[in-house]
């Protein structure tokens, strides 16, 4: 939002304060209306960001979003609603609505003719990985040979995979997508062996919201085609065993509250561990004592009463 606000005064955004982004001279130029659709953590976002930059938001929920997270969206100042669709028509239904409302659509989603935004948010991600790089190069010991990512339409994955590859080359760690069972468009997409993206349709089940997405990111497709080395796709006891081992870790590990969409990688990391059934994947992505994992949790208990169901009363148990 900032690099959209700079570029409206022809100026680069490294040259703007955050104070100068919410000043007069951007006011007069008339007040803006940022539009998106989300599952919940994408919009609180853009609503927050709007209020701090004192422009409207109005932001777009699939079907079966919480209500928790919509109370969350429009407490940052949005005009915020629940639609009858699924998370790809949502974003259709956000589109048209900036469209004809001369609004400016937020959306981490990329298709042809809809790429400069997008890109910019897949730089935003790319500073998560990046201030991580520089933490571990004080230990290079503790460097990871694994990673372990969520993706919904892929921006978020394709972004710090982008970047693994751009810093180590072909010394990068081995990566690995994990995706909902039933939003695996990443999944379909590689497994169809083509090389081009697949879309997932209908009404998507999962309590992994954030990932709950059929259609790929143009952009960070081609990103995980070329370098991901291999995708999964995750029932969702695998999410709810993460959130509850993160909840209550060995010894003095530090305890992480991590929602469904974040908890993913924990839960799959561990039963390719300990499931002999799982041993052959174990095997490819050559996982043993010796690995250095990192998982990066992309949310906390942004539903709390689902929450308290997966941990205090045990929903979604493993198999």
């Amino acid at each position: 939002m900032g690099k959209y606000l700079a570029k409206r005064l022809n100026t680069d955004i490294s040259h703007l304060s955050f104070e100068k982004l919410k000043s007069d001279e951007i006011m007069k130029k008339g007040e803006l209306i940022f539009v998106t659709a989300t599952d919940g953590n994408h919009g609180r976002g853009v609503a927050w960001a709007a209020r701090q930059l004192g422009q409207k938001s109005v932001v777009f929920m699939p079907k079966g979003s919480s209500v928790s997270r919509l109370n969350n969206i429009r407490n940052e100042g949005a005009e915020a609603t629940i639609t009858d669709l699924n998370y790809d028509d949502t974003v259709k239904l956000a589109a048209k609505y900036a469209e004809d409302h001369n609004g400016v659509l937020m959306q981490d989603s990329a298709w042809d003719g809809y790429e400069e935004i997008p890109r910019w948010i897949m730089q935003g991600y790319a500073t998560i990985i990046d201030e991580i790089i520089e933490q571990l190069n004080e230990d290079k010991s503790h460097m990871p040979t694994h990673v372990f990512l969520q993706a919904g339409v892929g921006s978020f994955p394709g972004s710090i995979l982008g970047y693994l590859v751009d810093v180590f080359g072909d010394d990068k760690p081995k990566v690995t997508i994990l995706e909902p069972n039933e939003a695996a468009c990443i999944f379909e997409s590689v497994k169809a062996g083509d090389g081009q993206p697949r879309s997932v349709t209908g009404f998507m089940p999962t309590i992994m919201a954030g990932l709950a997405c059929g259609i790929p990111n143009t952009i960070s497709w081609e990103i995980i085609r070329d370098h991901a080395d291999m995708c999964i796709s995750c029932p969702d006891f695998v999410a709810a065993r993460g959130m509850r081992m993160l909840a209550n870790p060995l010894n003095d590990d530090v305890k992480v509250i991590s929602g469904e969409s974040g908890a993913v990688g924990m839960g799959i990391v561990s039963l390719l561990l300990e499931d002999e059934k799982l041993k052959d994947i174990k095997e490819k992505l050559s996982l043993n004592e010796e690995s250095n994992i990192l998982l990066i949790s992309t949310e906390g208990d942004t539903d709390p009463e689902s929450y308290r169901e997966i941990l205090w009363d045990g929903k979604y148990p493993s198999i």
